[in-house]
């Protein structure tokens, strides 16, 4: 029987799988005491760079070592550990971005960054290190970015700074150059599949969807099966069928997509939406009977795959470019 799907938090995440690659090269650089100052973690969301982030510093802040959960493992028991996953450690500093009124703030502010450099200039108060964890780098902006730099240029001792970054190629080539980089591999998709079918009691196509929608990355299938990605699929593929449902079917969706707000979250569902319609566009344009079909659909492809940042960008009406997108589809022959 599967365990109940649920997306454990980076900091009390204690099994890692498939982090042998990662997890070597920073115990060698322990072992060899060549520990760099600076950990710049890459690659797509849903990898695990927060959860082997929160790893690597309960091995330098932690003391009882535990094997089952590999080269880097600690006791879940751990005294330092335990502070840790409360968030109460007072050598571990992470920064993400603040909810404001309403939602997460677009970038994490330079006062943010600032207090980085007092955090280090305090010596360790309970462990070896003081460590800081920033999830994720991508979201300074340019004045947060440069107070982060500095800090960069001045290495504190006896500290530690695990960088998270989905896209690496955006950030200033002088912060990547003063960090170590580790780069997270995306699975198979018979790994996902795998750890899909030990969490999630859903039918194959299911799992098959997630699969596909997932890109190689564990973390983005559960967290997209929590968000009801299952459905949002099921809702593209249907509008993608003949005789599309009446209008007055989807007046319901199209409130849905427009609406904002603490229980119904219509900016995230409605991108939920549009990266499954597009990824049934792009399947349906490898797979149609004739190229001009094919070519049809590419061109709906991509022209939709840029429909959230266009629409976010311009503050455009979530609901009115749904009806867009309807009147596109109906135009498919």
């Amino acid at each position: 029987m599967p365990e109940p799907l649920t997306l454990t938090p980076p900091r009390e995440s204690f099994a890692f799988e498939q982090a042998e690659g990662p997890d070597q090269a920073f115990a060698s650089a322990y072992q060899k005491n060549r520990l760099h100052h600076a950990w710049l973690l890459c690659g797509p969301q849903g990898l695990g760079k927060a959860s082997f982030a929160f790893r690597c510093a309960r091995f330098l802040m932690g003391h009882d070592r535990d094997p089952r959960f590999g080269t880097l493992g600690m006791s879940p028991d751990d005294a330092d550990v335990r502070l840790i996953t409360a968030g109460s450690h007072p050598d571990l500093l992470v920064l993400e971005r603040e909810m404001g009124e309403s939602k997460l703030k677009k970038n994490i502010s330079v006062d943010a960054v600032r207090e980085i450099g007092e955090f280090f200039s305090k010596a360790p108060s309970r462990s070896a290190y003081r460590v800081c964890i920033i999830d994720s780098v991508d979201d300074l902006n340019i004045n947060s970015a440069n107070a982060l730099l500095k800090i960069l240029e001045e290495p504190p001792h006896k500290g530690i700074l695990f960088l998270i970054s989905h896209s690496p190629g955006r950030l200033l080539p002088t912060i990547r150059s003063r960090c170590r980089r580790l780069t997270f591999i995306p699975w198979t998709d018979q790994a996902v599949e795998a750890f899909l079918r030990k969490r999630a009691d859903i039918d194959e196509e299911g799992i098959g969807r997630l699969v596909r929608l997932a890109h190689g990355a564990p973390g983005r299938a559960l967290r997209l099966m929590e968000e009801g990605a299952l459905e949002m699929d099921a809702f593209a593929g249907k509008l993608l069928e003949k005789p599309l449902p009446p209008r007055a079917e989807l007046m319901q969706a199209a409130a849905m997509f427009k609406s904002s707000s603490a229980k119904n979250d219509g900016a995230r569902k409605f991108a939920t939406f549009m990266m499954c319609l597009t990824d049934r566009l792009h399947e349906r344009a490898l797979s149609t009977e004739t190229p001009q079909k094919g070519q049809n659909y590419s061109q709906l492809w991509s022209r939709f795959n840029q429909a959230v940042g266009e629409v976010e960008s311009v503050n455009l009406d979530r609901g009115d470019y749904f009806w867009s997108v309807y009147n596109e589809l109906a135009t498919l022959s």
